[in-house]
C-alpha cells in the first residue's frame, strides 16, 4: 500500500499530472530493462539472435525493454556477460553524457555495478573507472558483475567518500554519485521500498546525500563533469540538494543533458530551487511519461579555470613480482596466448593482477585492481575465470559454441565437454562470440573450469 503522505505529496508536485502518475504507479507492473554489453557483444547481434523479446530504448542505443516474463540468470547471455539487465530510468542517467574513451570515472556509490559497467563498456584502452561503494559486501557484488562484464580497466574499493576526497583531487573527467536515498521511485519494483518510505527518512537521505556531494567534488577536474541522480521524486533529495550544492559551489554549473535524454524526461522544479538558474536542465524519470522507474538526474561541471590540484595522494601499493613467479607467467603468455596482453603484471596483497590502467592502487579495502591473471602452483599458472572472460580473445585454443549446441549447457553445469582431439592446454570457451569461461584440453576433452559458484547446478 503507497504511504498516503507520500500520495499528498507527489500531487502538490504535479498538480494535473498526478492523476497519470498515480495511476502507473498503482495499476501498470514494473518495466524489466536489459543491456546489451558492448564489451562483449552488440544490439545488432542481440536483436538478428531473436532470443529475447526486445524493444529498443531511444535514448540508449544499446538499451531495450525486455518484453517478456523469463529468470535470467541461466541463460548463456547472462553467463557470458553478453547483457545486463538494467532498469530503463537508471540506464538514462549514464546515457545523458557523451563518455569519451580516454576519459578517467569515478563511481561513488556504484552497486551493483549497472551504471558503472555501463560507463565502462564505452572507455577504452586509455580509460579507467574506479568504483566505489561503502558497503563490502556490495563492493563484492561489483566485482562479480565485472568479471562476467569482462570489465578490464577498474579499481572497485569499499571505502567512505571523505576518505576518497582524501586520496584524490581533480583528476577525474566525471564523478558519478548515484547516491543512496528515500526510493520513492523503486515503488512498483519493491515492497520494501513501500515499507522504509517515511518522510523522516527523506529527511535523513537527503542530509547523507549533501555530504556524498560535498565529498565528491574534491575529485572532479577542472572542466569535468559530476552527475548527481537518485531514484526517488523527494525535492528534498533532487532539487533543493543540486541547489544548495551550486550555491556552495560557484565553480560548478548546471548543463544540458543529450537531446535523447530531454525528450523522455521531465524538467526540473523551479520553484524548488529559486536561487540557481538554470534547474530545468536536471531532469525527472516518471513512469507516467517513459516506460521504467523513477529517477531524478542533474549533470554539472566544474569551470575550466577553477584552482583546485590536480593530484594522488597515496603512494602505489602494487609490487613487482619475484624473479620465479615472472617466468611462470612469461612461459604461461607464451604457451597459452597468441600475444601477451597490454598492461603490467604486478602482486596486489597474494593476487596476481593484471594492471591495464595507469591508475596507482590503494591501500586498504580494495576488492578489484585490475584483472586477476591466475595463481602461481608450483611451476604452473592456472589462469583465473576473469582472465579468460576480459582476455579469452588472447587464448590460441578456442571453443566456439552456439545458441544449438547442447554442450553450452554442459559447459555452464560444471561439466566437461568432449569432441576436440588435437587441442592440448588451455583454451577460452565462447559463447556465440563472447568469452565464457576457460578449460584445459587433454585427450579430446575440456576439463571444465567453469567456477563452481557459477555452475547451473
Amino acid at each position: 500500500m503507497i504511504p498516503e503522505a507520500f500520495k499528498t505529496k507527489m500531487q502538490s508536485i504535479l498538480g494535473d499530472e498526478y492523476p497519470v502518475f498515480i495511476e502507473a504507479l498503482e495499476t501498470k507492473p514494473a518495466v524489466r530493462g536489459m543491456r546489451a554489453n558492448l564489451i562483449k557483444t552488440s544490439p545488432k547481434k542481440l536483436i538478428e539472435d531473436g532470443e529475447f523479446r526486445l524493444e529498443a530504448l531511444s535514448y540508449a542505443d544499446n538499451g531495450f525493454i525486455l518484453r517478456e516474463e523469463r529468470a535470467m540468470g541461466a541463460s548463456p547471455y547472462h553467463h557470458a556477460g553478453m547483457v545486463y539487465m538494467q532498469d530503463p530510468g537508471a540506464m538514462a542517467s549514464a546515457a545523458a553524457i557523451d563518455i569519451e574513451p580516454e576519459w578517467w570515472v569515478a563511481d561513488l556509490c556504484a552497486a551493483p555495478g549497472g551504471k558503472s559497467s555501463q560507463i565502462a563498456e564505452r572507455l577504452g584502452e586509455d580509460g579507467f573507472i574506479l568504483s566505489n561503494e561503502y558497503v563490502p559486501k556490495r563492493a563484492k557484488i561489483i566485482v562479480g558483475n565485472f568479471e562476467r562484464l569482462g570489465v578490464r580497466n577498474a579499481i572497485v574499493t569499499s571505502l567512505d567518500t571523505a576518505r576518497l576526497a582524501e586520496m584524490y583531487e581533480g583528476i577525474f573527467d566525471l564523478v558519478v554519485v548515484d547516491a543512496p536515498c528515500s526510493g520513492e521511485g523503486m515503488f512498483r519494483k519493491s515492497e520494501d521500498a513501500v515499507n522504509d518510505w517515511s518522510e523522516d527518512n527523506v529527511r535523513i537521505s537527503a542530509g547523507r546525500q549533501r555530504e556524498i556531494l560535498s565529498n565528491a567534488r574534491t575529485l572532479v577536474k577542472p572542466g569535468g563533469y559530476l552527475l548527481y541522480s537518485t531514484c526517488t521524486y523527494s525535492p528534498e533529495e533532487n532539487e533543493e540538494n543540486v541547489e544548495d550544492f551550486l550555491i556552495a559551489n560557484p565553480d560548478f554549473h548546471l548543463v544540458k543533458v543529450k537531446d535523447a535524454i530531454i525528450k523522455n524526461t521531465c524538467p526540473g522544479l523551479n520553484r524548488f530551487a529559486e536561487r540557481i538558474d538554470n534547474i530545468e536542465y536536471a531532469r525527472r524519470f516518471y513512469p507516467h511519461v517513459s516506460d521504467g522507474e523513477g529517477q531524478f538526474l542533474a549533470l554539472m561541471q566544474r569551470d575550466e579555470n577553477s584552482d583546485i590540484k590536480q593530484r594522488i595522494l597515496y603512494k602505489d601499493e602494487a609490487k613487482q613480482l619475484s624473479k620465479q613467479e615472472s617466468t611462470v607467467v612469461l612461459q604461461f603468455f607464451k604457451e597459452a596466448l597468441e600475444s601477451a596482453p597490454q598492461g603490467r603484471v604486478v602482486k596486489v596483497g597474494e593476487n596476481i593482477v593484471l594492471v591495464g590502467h595507469k591508475c596507482p592502487i590503494p591501500k586498504g579495502s580494495v576488492f578489484m585492481s585490475g584483472v586477476m591473471l591466475g595463481e602461481i602452483k608450483g611451476t604452473t599458472l592456472v589462469p583465473h575465470h576473469q582472465f579468460f572472460s576480459a582476455y579469452g580473445e588472447l587464448f590460441k585454443n578456442k571453443i566456439y559454441l552456439g545458441r544449438d549446441d547442447s554442450r553450452v549447457e554442459k559447459y555452464i553445469a560444471g561439466e566437461e565437454i568432449d569432441e576436440y582431439d588435437g587441442l592440448k592446454g588451455w583454451c577460452a570457451v565462447f559463447f556465440e562470440g563472447a568469452a565464457l569461461g576457460g578449460g584445459k584440453a587433454s585427450g579430446g576433452k575440456i576439463k571444465n573450469h567453469y567456477p563452481k559458484g557459477l555452475r547451473t547446478r
